[in-house]
């Protein structure tokens, strides 16, 4: 752990309370309870004391991890080991990632404007094709399992020419996809875990900006937010592009890379509003 000093629990208090907002938000939407919510925290909090917060060259013991998270030595005996992080990316993810990134980003499956090529299930010769698409990724399923799977999700059509053609510029899971699950708790990881750096830390390690503006009518409000997902859109292919040519010719390692953006707005409740501030 960086031993930079950072913000006191009192000033983390306000921050924290509008960050959490929208997760309460989710959480009773969801179902979850505050008494299950509570349970993962005191476990997350065993986890990270154990496991972040230990000295050098010394087993982490109960009563270190008792005094760093308020959490009574027995509770803590009982929960070590518990709430671990799970980082392993379900294969569905994973495979669906990787065919959608080579096909927006490998120019031999996109258009000389870096368009994603609508694609015939197979071809002769050097032409592009999605069976060919899908093995140059895995091998381990068959394209057609691949297509019928994302024909059912909607994530590519069959045009007129049969030919398939990738339905979003960008894949966006739909509503109770696990795989939206996923991407809502890597990303949101990442945005937290850059920011957090950056306060705890003597110097901003990670770019992490927003443009913002308040006081806005609804019209511009949506005018801003179509642009904003315009260039933002542009700005992810190109990264990806170069980043899968880059990476064609790495040597590979143990590291990773997440690069995302984030486009929000609101109507911001006023005073007099039944709603109140929010």
């Amino acid at each position: 752990m960086d031993s930079a000093p950072g913000p006191t629990a009192s000033k983390l208090y306000p921050p924290l309370a509008r960050l959490l907002r929208p997760l309460v938000r989710l959480c009773i939407s969801a179902g979850m309870t505050f008494p299950a919510l509570s349970q993962l925290l005191r476990e997350l909090y065993v986890n990270v004391a154990e496991h972040d917060f230990a000295l050098p060259g010394k087993d982490q013991t109960d009563s270190r991890v008792s005094l760093l998270t308020g959490i009574h030595r027995k509770e803590v005996s009982r929960l070590r080991g518990a709430g671990a992080p799970v980082n392993a990316v379900p294969a569905t993810v994973s495979r669906t990632g990787a065919v959608i990134a080579r096909w927006l980003a490998s120019p031999h499956f996109c258009d000389e404007t870096g368009r994603p090529l609508p694609l015939p299930r197979t071809a002769e010769g050097p032409s592009p094709s999605f069976e060919e698409l899908v093995s140059s990724v895995t091998r381990d399923v068959r394209p057609r399992a691949v297509l019928d799977e994302w024909l059912d999700r909607r994530i590519v059509t069959i045009d007129a020419d049969d030919h398939i053609v990738l339905a979003e510029a960008a894949f966006i899971p739909h509503h109770g996809d696990d795989d939206k699950l996923y991407y809502f708790g890597r990303n949101l990881h990442d945005h937290l875990a850059a920011a957090a750096a950056n306060v705890t830390g003597p110097s901003p390690a990670f770019l992490e900006r927003a443009v913002h503006y308040d006081g806005l009518s609804a019209e511009l409000a949506e005018r801003l937010e179509a642009r904003s997902r315009e260039l933002a859109l542009e700005m992810l292919q190109r990264i990806n592009r170069e980043a899968h040519a880059a990476s064609e010719t790495d040597h590979g390692g143990e590291h990773r890379w997440n690069c995302g953006i984030y486009v929000f707005r609101e109507r911001v409740s006023g005073p007099d509003d039944e709603a109140g501030q929010r």
